[in-house]
């Protein structure tokens, strides 16, 4: 049996000091085949731990409606490191952040409008036992105190940062302990005052996250304990990106100097990320520091970590590997060998020759529900996805401005079928113009989710229209609501595309000739050997793709992701099918797939 204890101020592993080199991945960012490949590789650079979040909202996506399997399968992952030789940090929520939607949480917790979140309002502890007493047994064998990898266990994440409830952070740790956890637990926050003060517990170590100057953060962690060992939780060596903004990066000898440093304080250190991988279907964040400053994520969490999306070395990686080794007084030749390339294919461009416009197929993606006023999408059951709100004005009614109170994130507006244009989330009122003709008008408003917050004050970020529609100073009631998650295209029907419409034109005069409109496409490519591969949307506008009904993520033309990383094993042998929901036009009906990613195209906010 291992057991994993702080003696003298030092971790110790089975009665040895250790010291803890550890590399985040998440195992719901990445295909399972890839597992191990992945895992070899943190193992390979030097490193003797992994670190990974579990994720609420992935094992409980519908109240009582528990997954772990597949990509959700955690004890396999936690498993196959264990067999691998490596220790398992594992921080299991209730909030993991992560640049992941709704840091985790689940969304059907904002169908109760009163649920405070992250704190010892009842309600909410209610849900987070039940979802506990669904995890932790699964977790317990695997703790090192019955033989397994798992050395220590989060309570919560980075807490000082959202709120300063002692008692729930308390309720937490003994929910933890009461289901068998005893091994070692432990908090990260910011190194300052008031998150250290908000987010430790008393008895717990607590750790700090950073991205550079060491030096200082270790010496106020100091400040509030004087005998713990010293670790950064979070080592931020990388960075996320958000659309519409540039592609972030870090210099690899910068990032290896701050390890360095690290490394003489003589502290652990757990890099975040390790390997990024892929906010898949509809799981990216968003950030919000003030309101309605709303910061959507990009589909890629490359994150610029040591292993790449596609988890291939980067010069970050094998500059951190040097210095490891030379911490570790080890050859770099008695590392472990370096798992082979899992190699790319460009196999080329793909007609879409199918097509189905959204609204000529509602039958099949939904059923309607008829609604007094157009209440948020979690009123309705659904998560994540699309919602469609439509209503009839009567008229005549001269030009007036088109006001949704408010629009989250995306609304795309059509009168009688005819596209108006979009209000989208922002610091200032959006609206648009409309008239209404003497018969009457038929309003759609179709919303997009495009990924709840998952930091800071405003977590609470219902989707859809949240308070009304107006149309001047009267608000529009009797509503017909359609939820779209896109979770089943299976009954969706194409029809061949016609010449004109291959190619949808970005100019504003040839769209409104085609009733521009949200349409699916479908088209299917033959292959033999099977390898990684990138969806290239350039001409496309914005919307989501699917591949053999896997949902790859989102695209939008405002960058700066431009490519989509398709992983070799949701490809098969024979033919494949790529089906695309785009929400305004393409160039052409046609996509190309290559073997480069480009994460730092150019990004064009005209849509």
């Amino acid at each position: 049996m291992s057991v994993f204890a702080i003696t003298n101020g030092a971790f110790e592993n089975h009665g040895q000091p250790v010291r803890l080199l550890s590399g985040a991945m998440h195992y719901f960012r990445i295909v399972p085949e890839y597992w191990r490949d992945r895992l070899l590789k943190l193992k390979a650079c030097g490193l003797n731990t992994v670190e990974t979040y579990v994720a609420w909202n992935v094992h409980e996506p519908k109240e009582g409606e528990f997954r772990f399997d597949g990509m959700a399968d955690v004890c396999s992952f936690i498993g196959l490191a264990g067999s691998l030789g490596l220790h398992v940090i594992v921080r299991p929520s209730p909030y993991i952040c992560a640049e992941f939607e709704f840091g985790g949480l689940p969304a059907w917790l904002l169908a109760d409008s009163d649920m405070q979140l992250r704190c010892s309002h009842p309600a909410f502890l209610r849900k987070v036992d039940a979802y506990y007493d669904a995890l932790i047994p699964r977790l317990k064998p695997l703790l090192c105190t019955n033989g397994g990898p798992v050395i220590a266990v989060q309570i919560e994440n980075e807490y000082g940062s959202y709120g300063n409830d002692a008692r729930y952070l308390e309720y937490l740790k003994e929910a933890l302990i009461a289901r068998g956890v005893d091994t070692l637990l432990f908090t990260s926050d910011g190194p300052t005052d008031a998150l250290l003060q908000g987010g430790s517990v008393p008895g717990v170590l607590a750790t700090v996250n950073f991205g550079s100057q060491p030096a200082s953060a270790f010496a106020k962690l100091r400040e509030y304990r004087t005998d713990e060992p010293l670790m950064c939780m979070e080592y931020w060596n990388g960075w996320f990106d958000h659309w519409g903004k540039p592609h972030h990066t870090r210099d690899a000898a910068d990032a290896a100097a701050v390890l360095e440093e690290m490394l003489a304080l003589g502290a652990s250190v757990n890099f975040y990320m390790f390997h990024g991988g892929t906010n898949f279907g509809f799981y990216n964040g968003a950030n919000c520091q003030e309101p309605n400053l709303y910061e959507p994520t990009v589909t890629s969490y490359d994150y610029d970590a040591p292993l790449d999306e596609t988890g291939e070395p980067t010069a970050k990686y094998f500059a951190m590997r040097d210095i490891i080794a030379r911490h570790a007084q080890t050859e770099l030749a008695s590392l472990p060998e370096l798992p082979p390339p899992a190699g790319r294919r460009a196999y080329g461009r793909v007609e879409l020759t199918e097509r189905a416009a959204l609204f000529g197929q509602l039958d099949a993606l939904s059923a309607p529900v008829e609604a007094i006023a157009p209440l948020p999408m979690e009123k309705f059951g659904q998560q994540y996805g699309f919602i469609l709100y439509t209503t009839r004005i009567s008229g005549p009614r001269p030009e007036e401005r088109l006001f949704i109170q408010e629009a989250r994130d995306r609304a795309l507006v059509f009168l009688d079928g005819a596209y108006q244009g979009m209000i989208e989330r922002g610091q200032t009122v959006q609206s648009l113009p409309i008239a209404i003709p003497p018969e009457g008008a038929r309003l759609d408003i179709l919303v997009e989710n495009m990924g709840r917050i998952n930091y800071g004050p405003y977590l609470k970020d219902a989707k859809g229209i949240t308070e009304g529609v107006r149309l001047g100073f009267q608000f529009l009631f009797g509503w017909t609501v359609r939820p779209l998650p896109l979770e089943d295209l299976s009954a969706l029907r194409y029809e061949r595309n016609d010449s004109r419409d291959s190619h949808d034109s970005h100019d504003s005069q040839s769209s409104n000739e085609q009733g521009e409109q949200p349409r699916f496409y479908r088209g299917t490519f033959r292959i033999g050997e099977i390898a990684d591969t990138f969806l290239d949307m350039e001409g496309w506008t914005k919307g989501v793709v699917f591949v053999n009904g896997f949902n790859l993520g989102r695209y939008w033309n405002r960058g700066p992701q431009r490519t989509l990383y398709v992983p070799a094993p949701l490809l098969r042998a024979g033919d494949n099918e790529i089906v695309i929901f785009e929400l305004h036009h393409a160039r052409e009906a046609a996509v190309v797939l290559t073997d480069a990613p480009m994460l730092d195209h150019r990004y064009d906010n005209r849509q």
